[in-house]
């Protein structure tokens, strides 16, 4: 059994065989990917694992992060069995919810409508990740799964999700925290202690601390705190921000380039993560187009092929540049036509400079060049004519015919010539 992409996001990994755990190396910490694993481990050779095995109120690990939706009364509102502790909170309900159709709208917990009715048409588990303005105004960024379970091995009656989240800040406020921070970070002793990981284990850790939106944050930090593949999740899911909106914002375009563009650079640093990430995709490395690939990555390789050349252009005219990564949103932001000048501006210099025109200097030469021979033949009102002739029985050369109304022709004879 494998697990399928969801609706508006990417799924993190590809699943292997049924009762294999999914193997992804270092984003195996991830809840969702746990949550799978676990899922597996309860298969015991059959096709879905039995409803009887799960006791969610009892899993330490995400638990408090999940949701067990009861289909056997019909999938039109199924009820909700179990609703962990993190989820209540998040979406401001007790635990006295009963049914789907209770769930607040623009709440974490709505997301999963957009999900759930997939395993029952695909019968696998679905991953998920995508970004929502939730109901206290937030940006969040969240990924998830749902599995299906089984009363009778065979009729999938229930489903059960973990979800993982963070709450992302807009652009004018991250500036000012990053300032408040860089000045914090000045005034006080250097401490080697590593940063939180932009995915921790449990929604609420490292919230303590206003959230950072990782498409302003250096890259070096990003990269050592969650790995090239996270890089790439975030940035797909501002691609699939970009693709899903009902009106393509030009905000959340330039954030899906600006975490494009920090992936890239992280890509650049770590060869042979890159090269796997390619291989997985089924992509190759392009030598001439270097940016094609991490577009392709970034927003799927189906996406429409004239903006993906147009966004592969804007990264490949920042790197020409030397644009540091975090530097990249305020160098797209004050580009000068936006994304259009900035694709503009990279074909035109990419374009081969132009070869001067040799005509007007080879003209002067043939003017000033003594004649090998003078014909009886009217020159009309052209300066220059094109005659063609004949090798004759005496070594002559037997002029046949004038050529006539050949402008290109004759431009081209006299570049010739004049040499």
């Amino acid at each position: 059994m494998n697990m399928v992409q969801g609706t508006g996001g990417e799924v993190s990994g590809a699943a292997g065989g049924a009762g294999h755990p999914l193997d992804i190396g270092s984003d195996e910490r991830r809840m969702h990917v746990r949550a799978y694993n676990y899922w597996v481990s309860l298969l015991g050779g059959r096709a879905y694992p039995s409803i009887e095995d799960l006791d969610p109120a009892n899993i330490a690990d995400f638990g408090a992060n999940s949701v067990l939706l009861d289909f056997s009364i019909g999938i039109d509102d199924p009820s909700i069995q179990y609703l962990g502790r993190s989820l209540r909170e998040e979406c401001g309900v007790d635990a006295g919810i009963r049914k789907i159709s209770e769930v607040p709208s623009r709440s974490l917990l709505s997301r999963l409508t957009d999900h759930y009715l997939q395993i029952i048409a695909n019968r696998a588990p679905i991953g998920f990740e995508a970004e929502f303005v939730g109901q206290r105004g937030d940006n969040t960024l969240y990924r998830g799964i749902l599995m299906p379970f089984s009363s009778d091995d065979d009729t999938i009656d229930f489903i059960y999700g973990v979800i993982n989240w963070k709450v992302m800040v807009d652009a004018e406020t991250q500036a000012r925290l990053s300032a408040e921070v860089e000045a914090a970070r000045r005034d006080l002793p250097r401490i080697d202690t590593p940063a939180p990981a932009a995915w921790a284990d449990g929604p609420s850790s490292g919230f303590d601390a206003p959230p950072v939106d990782e498409a302003s944050v250096t890259p070096d930090l990003l990269d050592a705190d969650i790995g090239l593949a996270d890089l790439l999740d975030h940035a797909r899911a501002c691609a699939a921000d970009v693709g899903s909106a009902d009106q393509r914002t030009r905000a959340a375009l330039y954030r899906a380039l600006d975490r494009a563009y920090a992936f890239a650079e992280a890509a650049a640093r770590d060869a042979e993560g890159y090269a796997e990430l390619l291989a997985d995709a089924g992509l190759k490395p392009q030598a001439r187009a270097p940016m094609t690939p991490i577009v392709k990555l970034v927003f799927g390789a189906n996406h429409d092929k004239t903006r993906l050349t147009e966004y592969g252009a804007v990264l490949t005219h920042a790197r020409r540049h030397d644009i540091a990564a975090d530097a990249f949103a305020a160098f797209l932001s004050g580009a000068e036509g936006g994304v259009k000048g900035i694709v503009a501006a990279e074909r035109a210099a990419r374009r081969p400079a132009s070869r001067p025109d040799t005509l007007a200097d080879a003209a002067a030469t043939l003017r000033a060049r003594a004649p090998i021979a003078a014909l009886p033949i009217a020159a009309g009102d052209d300066e220059f004519v094109l005659l063609l002739a004949r090798a004759g029985l005496d070594g002559m050369l037997e002029v046949v015919a004038r050529v006539e109304n050949e402008t290109g022709l004759t431009e081209r004879a006299i570049r010739r010539a004049g040499v």
